[in-house]
């Protein structure tokens, strides 16, 4: 009899134990739509220390035209990476993670740029949605600010979106991403750095519009205190601090920033503001533009800044992953929630996905981050039972790749999405074809594994436990089961031989014995 335990109670992500949030090096780059971010930090006791920081200001957001990157942008993007990558090597991080953020996300040619930069940096880049944009800041402004009960608006007004978010302590309740940014009103509004009043009340009214789609959501939900991240607001602060004595942002500070701006009459002459940065200057106007259309839009009197940001968010963020913490699991259970999948239908196939994964692990060389995508797919292969039983797999890839689900880059998503949508009837070997040709095989195997998976969803508690063993080498699979286990099963053995059938049409052989 082949030796087989199919434990019920599983944890979805995949840990040997090893990791240990108390001690080690980790780092982040935020690839912003007006600078990136280099932050190394040391994880000492469950808490984080900067080490090193890095910033470059490469205003990828100014370079795209047409909704396309140029070549010069990509190449100031290029430059920094590769200085980033010298700092990387020599601070030898055990852990590191890349993201892109809004002009990645608007870009068309964003897989060139993508491409390139993985090459560079040696590491994944994900391209994070504006809500998970918006999570990450809320969460590295939280660790700056006093651990009470006070509920907090956090804004960050970035070169290409600003994120507006709702929370209490370190956790955020209400998120949006606004299609607003100091580089890119800057390029709209005060081209070759002139500067009007003209051209300020057209910035202002366009951020004002923004502001008015989610306006009515904030004030209902309501916050005690404002509070802001990131360059942009930190540097209208440092020049309120060094006119008025004071850092906190106000209304009448903002009235009288824009009357100094507009009277510059060009960004060159800005730099009477003594404490404003050389790179901050070009894109000040459009941040005061912005931020006084949020001031007057939300009903925003006064706010302080935070030196928090995306960067520290994502090493918080880190850390939670490393203590097995990891938010992504609470988002795929609040996905089943919300569609009302069938439990035991999902811990079954999470079951044998875990088993036929254990089996194929090594000589398919699956990594630990496919481990868990393919767990996470085989939790809610069901979810699209919610809209309709009728093509539900095509259902919940949709479902998967449009939602807000925090902790997954919009690239996960969309390999979190094709697995569920491959998980039944034909093997789609062409929805295969949008992904590089380094990860079709790959997401093909995991794929395959969910299939067979789900072949045994009804086995446990209606015909018994199969007894099986899964060989596989490149692309041939052979199961073995225990002796006349199959001539007991006959449903399942029609079903296995569909699935050859199905597999052999892909380029791939099933062989059962």
């Amino acid at each position: 009899m082949l030796k087989q335990t199919l434990a019920m109670s599983i944890r979805l992500p995949i840990h040997d134990g090893s990791d240990a949030v108390s001690e080690g090096v980790v780092a982040t780059v935020d690839l912003g739509s007006n600078s990136f971010h280099l932050l190394v930090a040391r994880i000492q006791h469950g808490e984080m220390r900067p080490v090193h920081a890095h910033r470059e200001k490469v205003q990828l957001a100014a370079g795209l035209k047409k909704g396309r990157l140029g070549e010069a942008a990509m190449a100031r993007g290029f430059d920094c990476l590769k200085q980033f990558r010298q700092i990387l090597d020599g601070a030898g991080p055990t852990h590191l993670r890349v993201v892109g953020t809004n002009t990645l996300r608007a870009a068309k040619n964003a897989a060139d740029f993508v491409n390139e930069a993985e090459a560079i940096l040696g590491q994944p880049l994900e391209i994070i949605s504006g809500i998970e944009e918006a999570r990450l800041i809320y969460l590295g402004v939280a660790h700056t600010l006093a651990d009470d009960e006070q509920s907090r608006l956090v804004i960050d007004i970035g070169g290409g979106s600003t994120e507006l978010i709702i929370g209490r302590r370190f956790q955020s309740d209400l998120l949006d991403s606004l299609y607003m940014g100091c580089v890119s009103y800057r390029e709209q509004f005060f081209p070759e750095g002139n500067i009007s009043r003209k051209c300020f009340e057209k910035a202002y009214r366009s951020a004002y519009l923004e502001v008015l789609k989610v306006r009515d959501t904030f004030i209902r939900k309501g916050w005690e205190e404002a509070v802001g991240s990131a360059g942009t607001l930190n540097a209208i602060s440092a020049v309120l601090r060094d006119e008025s004595g004071s850092g906190l942002i106000t209304t009448d500070g903002l009235s009288l920033l824009r009357d100094h701006v507009c009277e510059a009459g060009h960004i060159d002459v800005l730099k009477k503001f003594a404490v404003l940065k050389p790179h901050r200057r070009s894109t000040f106007p459009a941040g005061i533009a912005i931020t006084m259309a949020l001031f007057d839009g939300l009903g925003i009197d006064i706010m302080r800044v935070s030196p928090g940001g995306l960067r520290e968010g994502l090493v918080y963020d880190l850390m939670g992953r490393m203590a097995h913490e990891d938010v992504r699991e609470r988002t795929i259970l609040a996905m089943k929630e919300r569609a009302g999948v069938d439990q035991a239908n999902a811990e079954r196939v999470a079951v044998f996905t875990r088993v036929l994964l254990e089996q194929a692990r090594e000589p398919w060389r699956i990594s630990d981050a496919d481990g868990e995508l393919l767990l996470w797919a085989a939790q809610i292969h069901e979810v699209g039972l919610s809209i309709a039983h009728s093509q539900f797999h095509k259902h919940g890839q949709y479902l998967i790749e449009n939602a807000d689900l925090p902790g997954f880059s919009r690239n996960q998503q969309r390999q979190l999405g094709l697995l569920v949508r491959c998980h039944r009837r034909k093997f789609p070997v062409n929805l295969f074809d949008g992904f590089p040709g380094d990860q079709v095989l790959r997401l093909q195997h995991l794929c395959i594994l969910l299939r067979l998976a789900v072949l045994f969803k009804y086995v446990v508690s209606i015909e018994g436990e199969p007894r099986f063993q899964l060989d596989v080498q490149d692309r041939r699979l052979t199961l073995k089961f225990d002796r006349g286990w199959l001539d007991k099963h006959p449903l399942t053995m029609a079903e296995l031989e569909q699935e050859q059938r199905y597999l052999k049409a892909a380029d791939f052989k099933l062989d059962i014995i």
